[in-house]
């Protein structure tokens, strides 16, 4: 494997699970704290697969902050890029489990320690050894956060790493559906790669039909969009091909960080195929395939288990 980092800037938090599944908020009579956040995620992703990962982020001088801390390092992920603030306290999530495994989520971060990270603190030397630099919408709220974003992907972009985007859009988080939108499409055309769920097509590009909404996210420096669809799988499509890969079927206890697993597994396996951002665009079929393939059977052992980065398998487990 080419010997580069996957980076990820942005919110680090604590996921409280839920003690039972399958019922409203307020039956939940109990919560666990486990490690979570998109950008955290997908370094645990990658990280469990034997990659290189470090996340750029910022936590409160809080025991929630230590057990991140420490949870980060025992997944093998880079710490040394993470600040720590007594301005603000680590971000918070409540979540509970529908049914389907499907969740609701009451966070608190009003405003939280990682909102507060500045563009003065994104260090160009962070990027030196850059394979891909990942980042969702989360961060992107009116807040320093999202100048830090902007410093970080120049200074990836600089360094020819892959600039990979998921909305993993979380509209609670915004009080206006309208400026979330508009933020999502501001940073669309700076990703080489999108990845956007069937739950967000419609709402981002105001088209139900997937190969004319598709068609629309190739802008700016777009080069490949992964659409995924939970149990009906996975497309991913470059201007000039398209694959589709089929979702494993098995029983499922919690998508909690399933969406991010599937990113952060993609990555990894396009950086084992030596793609980078000057061959991305001109990925054939047949490697598509493979990587939609790899994902969904990454995904398909994380779903069994509880939890976000704690469910994702090793390499180990998926060549199984």
């Amino acid at each position: 494997m080419a010997n580069k980092r996957l980076i990820a800037i942005g919110e680090a938090l604590i996921d409280f699970i839920p003690d039972k599944s399958g019922c409203e908020f307020y039956e939940v009579t109990g919560f666990s704290p486990k490690l979570g956040g998109a950008p955290a995620n997908v370094c645990g992703a990658f990280a469990r697969l034997g990659g290189a990962a470090r996340l750029i982020t910022q936590l409160g001088s809080d025991p929630f902050g230590d057990k991140i801390m420490r949870e980060l390092a025992e997944y093998n992920i880079d710490t040394s890029c993470i600040s720590r603030t007594d301005k603000a306290n680590t971000a918070l999530a409540f979540v509970s489990l529908a049914k389907d495994g499907n969740r609701t989520f009451s966070f608190y971060r009003k405003p939280s320690a990682d909102m507060l990270l500045s563009p003065g603190q994104i260090k160009s030397e962070w990027f030196e050894d850059v394979f891909s630099l990942h980042f969702c919408s989360v961060s992107l709220g009116n807040f320093p956060m999202k100048q830090a974003h902007c410093a970080a992907i120049e200074a990836a972009r600089k360094n020819d790493g892959i600039i990979s985007f998921d909305p993993n859009l979380r509209y609670q988080l915004w009080d206006d559906p309208n400026e979330l939108k508009k933020t999502v499409l501001d940073f669309i055309p700076l990703a080489d790669i999108l990845k956007i769920s069937d739950e967000e097509l419609e709402f981002i590009t105001d088209e139900s039909d997937y190969k004319k909404a598709v068609s629309k996210l190739f802008v700016g420096r777009v080069k490949l969009v992964i659409y995924t669809c939970g149990d009906k799988g996975a497309y991913a499509f470059t201007k000039n091909t398209a694959s589709f890969g089929e979702a494993h079927k098995v029983d499922i206890k919690d998508t909690t960080g399933a969406g991010d697993g599937f990113i952060g597994s993609f990555l990894w396996k396009i950086n084992e195929l030596g793609i980078t951002s000057r061959t991305l665009s001109e990925i054939d079929e047949s490697r598509l395939k493979e990587c939609l393939d790899f994902s969904n059977s990454f995904c398909a052992e994380s779903v069994r288990k509880y939890g976000a980065i704690s469910s994702y398998p090793a390499l180990e487990e998926i060549r199984k």
